[in-house]
């Protein structure tokens, strides 16, 4: 039997502040000036360095360097990917820019390259403090123009995404037909006799699991956190809880809402039970389970959860 597999993608947005060093060269890029590194040895460092790699201490002089200069290394790139300088192929190389010791990594615009070749940088058409303000190399020489240095730039924001596809093992796969019939089934270990749902490996014996198990769609909460921060894409509005959720039946905990309570009453013990989502609507996804609500049940004792913490 095939298992089931689906396309995955994983998408956030990297944002770091960049400090007094990245963030004036950051700024020189905006305004179309490379600025360098000059350590304590005299060398000037492109990108720059935010620390003197002799002394340790904080570099202050930063130096402009020439938008032209020197391929000192390369390797070419037949297919590029989402999110790569270009569409078409194109070659990557380390730069020497004239007046810079070290190297700069870039994409060139070329349709072959070889050591020694002298390019000059293409500027984006939207500068905004990035190191995308350099779009990529090209063959040729570029005079220094005049510029000026604008206010450092503070924060960067760079979108990462991963596209891949995912491979259901014969476990995974199993469990998820189940959960488009609206059950919960686990597999239990030979050898501790313990039930893992969703089934794997048992991280103690290291041994695959065997017997099929279907456990209850209810169960208590272990832990929890309460989530204040909001973030890009927030299917909720903080604050809300993620719990550890342990199902009847089974010995290990899953990971899931908690809704239908205030966050501030969600306490460990708390007996809950599955809502499931429209029955239309199921399919070979965890998402079928939509949230936990509290059952209104007595709370379970401490001894009878202490060991999953």
């Amino acid at each position: 039997m095939d298992t089931l597999a689906a396309p995955l993608t994983i998408a956030f947005d990297y944002t770091r502040s960049l400090g007094p060093v990245l963030g004036r060269f950051m700024a020189g890029l905006r305004e179309g000036r490379v600025l360098g590194a000059r350590t304590s040895d005299g060398r000037v460092h492109v990108p720059p360095l935010e620390y003197d790699p002799v002394t340790h201490e904080p570099v202050t002089d930063l130096v402009e360097v020439s938008p032209s200069g020197t391929v000192v290394s390369w390797t070419w790139n037949p297919r590029p990917v989402e999110g790569q300088p270009l569409d078409r192929p194109f070659g990557w190389a380390l730069i020497r820019l004239d007046g810079a010791d070290t190297p700069l990594l870039h994409a060139v615009d070329a349709s072959e390259l070889h050591t020694g070749m002298r390019v000059r940088i293409r500027w984006a058409g939207s500068p905004n403090g990035h190191i995308r303000d350099i779009e990529c190399f090209e063959p040729g020489e570029s005079d220094i123009l005049p510029g000026r240095e604008g206010a450092p730039v503070e924060i960067m924001t760079t979108p990462i995404r991963l596209h891949y596809t995912h491979t259901t093992s014969v476990e995974e796969d199993r469990c998820l037909r189940a959960l488009e019939q609206g059950r919960i089934i686990g597999q239990r270990c030979p050898a501790c006799r313990k039930v893992y749902v969703p089934p794997r490996v048992c991280p103690a014996d290291g041994v695959a699991p065997d017997e099929v198990v279907e456990v209850a769609d209810r169960g208590m909460v272990t832990t929890f956190c309460v989530v204040n921060v909001p973030f890009a894409g927030q299917r909720l509005t903080p604050p809300y809880v993620v719990a550890q959720v342990l199902l009847d039946g089974a010995d290990i905990p899953i990971s899931h809402l908690i809704l239908g309570v205030e966050a501030g009453d969600v306490r460990m013990g708390m007996r809950v039970a599955a809502v499931w989502r429209d029955r239309s609507k199921w399919s070979t996804t965890p998402e079928n389970i939509d949230h936990f609500e509290p059952t209104g049940e007595p709370d379970a004792p401490y001894e009878s959860y202490a060991e999953h913490l």
